[in-house]
């Protein structure tokens, strides 16, 4: 029994390190994402990115047995379909507003996921949740300024896509538990649902007539966002809401904006004030307190 409990223990803190890491990369993804729009349009560029990583985990996927690339399918569809339409809100949302004011309102996922949590799995998230949320969202209101009274279309659609987001991480935590999936085969089949969701508008949208950027800027930005923002997120996600509650993993990435807001200082020369150092470090504690709390 022992070892069990150490084992799940384990488990637990890795999803945590895990959940992390995917805050940290998804913190840089909204500069990655806005620079990479430079050179082609939203549809075009949620084709391209989750086309190319449904290619790579292709090999991996045909080589599942048949039963389980199955339970893949039946979790996956629902899946892509959730996250087709979070990436559309979220991508053109990062198109017309700013990466602060983006970072701030995909945070609100955090707060919404736990009344979400609470309706959709008759479940009260644990007070450690509820705390460490209204922590973080403190910080990051600190760390980005909020947002002024002059909403543009952009605010609107991140807003959305924090409220879709916290539909989301219920929907894949029922479906990893009822199909009980292989997660990064699940990984796979809902890259290629997006990918192909998006491959669809593109074409309508360019009249069929669509072409590839050639710069190597762009496809420098896009392996990264494939590898790391993609392939490497996804699963770590998928695989943490099959663990635990989807409100623990909201706020484990409401992080997103201090990694954002550091990779920014760090490598675009940006300088953060006193008060936005503050925020950081209650993100960084909401954190860690939720992740302590997590595997106790």
């Amino acid at each position: 029994m022992k070892a069990i409990t150490a084992n799940v223990s384990s488990s637990v803190k890795w999803d945590g390190l895990l959940l992390l890491l995917t805050a940290i990369v998804w913190g840089t993804s909204y500069g990655s994402s806005k620079y990479s729009l430079l050179f082609i349009s939203v549809m075009g560029l949620i084709a391209v990115r989750f086309l190319l990583t449904a290619a790579i985990l292709a090999p991996y996927f045909m080589r599942l047995p048949r039963r389980v690339q199955w339970r893949c399918w039946q979790a996956g569809w629902p899946v892509g379909v959730g996250l087709f339409a979070i990436f559309m809100a979220e991508i053109g949302g990062v198109a017309h507003t700013t990466a602060s004011r983006a970072a701030f309102l995909i945070s609100l996922c955090m707060i919404f996921t736990l009344p979400v949590e609470w309706l959709w799995m008759k479940k009260r998230p644990v007070n450690s949740c509820w705390w460490a949320a209204g922590v973080a969202f403190i910080g990051t209101w600190c760390l980005t300024g909020g947002v002024s009274d002059h909403w543009n279309i952009g605010d609107a659609l991140m807003l959305i896509a924090a409220v879709l987001r916290a539909f989301q991480g219920c929907l894949v935590t029922h479906c990893a538990k009822k199909y009980q999936p292989d997660q990064l085969g699940l990984t796979a089949v809902q890259s290629m649902m997006v990918g192909a969701m998006g491959l669809m508008c593109w074409l309508v949208q360019a009249k069929g007539q669509i072409t590839l950027p050639t710069q190597a800027n762009f496809w420098i930005v896009i392996v990264y966002l494939v590898l790391a923002c993609t392939l490497f997120a996804f699963y770590a996600m998928n695989r943490a809401l099959a663990n635990t509650s989807p409100a623990k993993v909201a706020v484990l990435l409401g992080s997103e904006p201090f990694w954002g807001a550091l990779f920014a200082v760090l490598f675009l020369g940006e300088e953060l004030t006193m008060i936005a150092w503050l925020g950081g470090c209650l993100i960084m504690v909401s954190a860690w307190w939720v992740n302590r709390a997590n595997a106790s």
